[in-house]
C-alpha cells in the first residue's frame, strides 16, 4: 500500500532531485563537505516536508510544512550557484537544476494556496 504523498508529482519530483544532487556531489572534491552535507540536506528537506505536511490534520499545519519545503527549494538555489562557481558542476548542470527547483517552487506554492 503506497502512501498518498507518494503519488504527487511533486513529491516524486522531489524526490528525483534529491537524487540527482546527492549524484552530482558525490564528485566533488575533498574538503567541501560543508557544501555536500549542505545542498543534500536542502534537496531532501524539499521531499520530507511535502511527505510529513501530507500527514498532518490540519490545513495550517500543511501549509507550514509546505512553507518549509519551499524554503528548502530557494536554499538549494546559493548553493547550487558556489558549486558552480568553484567549478564543482557545470553551468548546464546548473541550469537544469535550477529549472526542476524553480517547478517544484511553483507546485508547492499551489500547495500552500489550497490552504488559505
Amino acid at each position: 500500500m503506497a502512501f498518498l504523498f507518494e503519488n504527487l508529482h511533486v513529491y516524486q519530483k522531489a524526490v528525483d532531485l534529491a537524487e540527482q544532487i546527492s549524484n552530482l556531489t558525490d564528485h566533488f572534491p575533498k574538503g567541501t563537505y560543508y557544501l555536500v552535507d549542505q545542498v543534500n540536506r536542502a534537496a531532501l528537506s524539499i521531499s520530507l516536508n511535502i511527505a510529513e505536511g501530507n500527514g498532518k490534520f490540519t490545513g495550517n499545519d500543511k501549509k507550514n510544512f509546505f512553507f518549509i519545503a519551499r524554503g528548502s527549494t530557494h536554499e538549494c538555489v546559493p548553493l547550487l550557484e558556489i558549486s558552480k562557481q568553484k567549478g564543482f558542476i557545470s553551468e548546464p548542470e546548473c541550469v537544469k537544476l535550477r529549472a526542476q527547483l524553480e517547478e517544484i517552487a511553483k507546485m508547492i506554492s499551489g500547495m500552500v494556496k489550497r490552504y488559505e
